[in-house]
């Protein structure tokens, strides 16, 4: 008799676990992101049209973002955008229907989901970062963009500090030049003038030599 009670029990619940492990009906309320998380921070990985059938497989008990199906693929909707049927009326699906609708509430890990939905997603690659929380990769970010930032910038202060100073070498560059010749200049200009001066002092000194004029018979100046 006891093997007998343990067989029905079993069958009970046997038949009793599709049921339990059947998803909520639900549909969008608006054009919403089914994201790749339980934030608005995570990758968007479809976008459910307004008044879209959903599959609703679970909700989070400490904020109200739900784990949907849609076409085959698996994401997170905020319980804000979604409605589900109850007692002949919709209600938008929050913790206080989760029971009554049959929503279990479970636990999102960035490494299980991913691991299961999103391989192929370009956003896997950076799971590890992900792992530590939408906002951990966030300010981590934040701080790339920042020391990106600031590399560019030093960058582009060496650039025109360089241009600065290409450009101060060739204002003095071609200063020297004018100077170099302005200088040589001046050397030419004292030297003709020196050689004037020279050829001034010549032609005053010089006397007429006896021999550059006939000697008349009897001048004095020519007997020797």
């Amino acid at each position: 008799m006891k093997n007998l009670f343990v067989k029905i029990a079993a069958a009970g619940l046997l038949m009793l676990a599709p049921a339990i492990a059947q998803a909520a009906e639900g549909f969008s309320t608006a054009n919403v992101n089914m994201r790749a998380g339980p934030s608005t921070r995570y990758p968007a990985v479809a976008v459910i049209p307004a008044g879209s059938s959903v599959e609703i497989r679970g909700c989070l008990s400490e904020v109200n973002w739900c784990d949907v199906e849609f076409y085959g693929g698996r994401g997170w909707v905020s319980g804000q955008y979604v409605q589900a049927l109850y007692q002949q009326r919709r209600v938008y699906v929050g913790p206080q229907y989760y029971r009554p609708l049959g929503i279990p509430m479970i636990r999102f890990s960035v490494d299980n989901y991913w691991d299961r939905y999103y391989r192929n997603r370009d956003f896997y690659r950076d799971r590890d970062r992900w792992s530590r929380g939408s906002d951990y990769y966030y300010r981590d970010r934040d701080y790339r963009d920042r020391d990106r930032d600031r590399d560019r910038d030093n960058r582009d202060r060496d650039r025109s500090w360089r241009e600065r100073d290409g450009d101060r070498d060739g204002r003095d560059r071609d200063r020297d030049w004018r100077d170099d010749n302005q200088r040589d200049d001046r050397q030419r200009d004292d030297r003709q003038r020196g050689e004037r001066q020279r050829d001034d002092r010549r032609g005053d000194d010089r006397r007429p030599d006896r021999r550059d004029f006939d000697c008349r018979p009897g001048d004095p100046s020519c007997d020797e």
